[in-house]
């Protein structure tokens, strides 16, 4: 396989993006019902989720996922060569197998960048059989894609790779659709003010948590996780560009995602890795205790010392690390759990956040090293088996994708996938935002709801 990048290429600053003789080799490649792809180097100044963006067509799907202060780090989709979907408690491992079967007899440019290459990205609902609401239709419970065009970049380098299944002529001829672009703006004043509505009381939400550390308190389980859902309706479609745009630059330490499909998108910013898979190795993150942030540097520091002592944020904390580490212990030969949390600050709030690795023993591919993690207690419970049971009763909300998984895997079976927290679910002119906490026994109902309010300070402001 040849290396185009680290031939040294020279960079592309603007269409027509692939030469001619990579469009030739493309076409050498392709075969029908073969995935044939080829990658070149672009300029890593350009902003390529507006790239995306910009060059969307309203039948399309779209993924943009970005992690700035990762040494710029992106990848992005546009189009779908194919899909893969599934439902159900295989849905990851059937998910995995499909991506393998599609990556068997591929031709393509071998490229030492995460997320070059040809890769499929989307994500996972929260439960096995996903989003049941119409306002979820367009996400299955398992939709991993493998786009026509997508953008990799870290580190001061970046490609595009085209691919293609069976005939590449239709994908060649989109790159006259694809330009240099900036993100769009949020209207910072609508004619029309948005109207926020609570989609249940907030009382609702104090007495779901009270039912729930009654159980705790019983014994029937550790932990339980309750979310809650805000729409904000507004007088013209939400623009996911632009949402996306302004959450990559108020967050650049998280992970800022859009998963695009006709008529919807899933937009976030999530600080909490759920897996990072390079060969062997995998990385995660037990993310659990938050606190407020903090414009007087004194006072932050304050806040976050009381969340690293408080008793029940680290029993909290615990409760997930441990989860994680039995997780992989089977699957690995060693895990690494960090003796004590660390500070994880955003822009709104702070975390408590216990990073952890593992030697794999052998290279599962990091679609399934996922589907064993998730869902963490984070955002599900323990046992997970009550949680699972308890939380739609308690919650009475549908939760989608939201706390499920987003993220993308390549031909190799690399990967990286984020949960899917910091989230709205944008159909036309309504954006339903989601904001859940993790319950123990001393959990007081009110300052759970506050705490939920802070979390919804993410994505509302700009919405709002």
């Amino acid at each position: 396989m040849v290396n185009p990048i680290e031939q040294g290429a020279r960079p592309l600053v603007q269409p027509p993006w692939l030469d001619d003789a990579a469009r030739a080799r493309l076409r050498e490649r392709a075969g029908v019902g073969r995935l044939a792809s080829v990658t070149v180097e672009v300029d890593p100044g350009l902003d390529l989720a507006a790239a995306v963006m910009a060059a969307r067509r309203p039948t399309d799907r779209w993924f943009c996922f970005e992690q700035p202060d990762r040494d710029g780090y992106a990848v992005c989709g546009l189009g779908a060569a194919a899909v893969v979907e599934a439902r159900g408690h295989d849905r990851f491992h059937e998910v995995a197998e499909a991506c393998r079967r599609l990556g068997r007899a591929a031709r393509y440019d071998d490229v030492a960048l995460p997320g070059a290459g040809p890769v499929f990205v989307g994500g996972f609902a929260f439960a096995a059989a996903g989003g049941g609401t119409p306002e979820w239709e367009p996400f299955a419970p398992a939709q991993m894609v493998l786009p026509e065009l997508s953008f990799a970049r870290q580190g001061g380098r970046a490609a595009l790779t085209v691919t293609a299944m069976g005939d590449p002529d239709p994908v060649l001829a989109r790159l006259a659709e694809l330009r240099v672009a900036s993100m769009p703006l949020i209207d910072p004043d609508p004619a029309v003010p948005p109207r926020v509505v609570s989609e249940a009381p907030p009382e609702h939400f104090e007495e779901a948590v009270r039912r729930a550390t009654e159980r705790i308190r019983a014994g029937e389980l550790d932990k339980l996780v309750l979310a809650r859902i805000v729409r904000v309706h507004a007088s013209h479609p939400h623009d996911p560009a632009a949402l996306f745009g302004a959450l990559r630059d108020v967050f650049p330490s998280c992970f800022t995602y859009c998963v695009g499909a006709p008529g919807a998108a899933f937009v976030g910013a999530s600080p909490e890795l759920l897996v990072r898979r390079e060969g062997a190795r995998a990385q995660t993150v037990a993310l659990a205790g938050t606190t407020r942030r903090s414009a007087d540097p004194a006072v932050d520091d304050h806040l976050g010392e009381q969340l690293l002592t408080s008793a029940k944020n680290r029993v909290e904390q615990a409760i997930v690390a441990r989860r994680i580490e039995r997780a992989l212990d089977p699957i690995s030969v060693w895990v690494t759990v960090a003796d004590r949390p660390v500070l994880v600050k955003v822009h709104n709030v702070q975390h408590l956040g216990t990073p952890i690795r593992a030697q794999l023993a052998e290279p599962l591919p990091a679609l399934e090293v996922a589907g064993r993690l998730h869902p963490t207690p984070a955002v599900g419970g323990e046992p997970l088996e009550q949680a699972a049971r308890l939380i739609p009763a308690l919650e009475g909300i549908d939760r989608g994708w939201y706390a499920g998984t987003v993220g993308w895997t390549d031909l190799e079976e690399d990967g990286e996938f984020c949960v899917a927290i910091r989230c709205a679910l944008l159909r036309g002119e309504v954006a339903h935002l989601f904001a859940g906490n993790g319950i123990v026994a001393d959990s007081d109902p009110a300052d759970e709801l506050a705490e939920t309010e802070a979390k919804l300070q993410a994505l509302l402001p700009l919405l709002a």
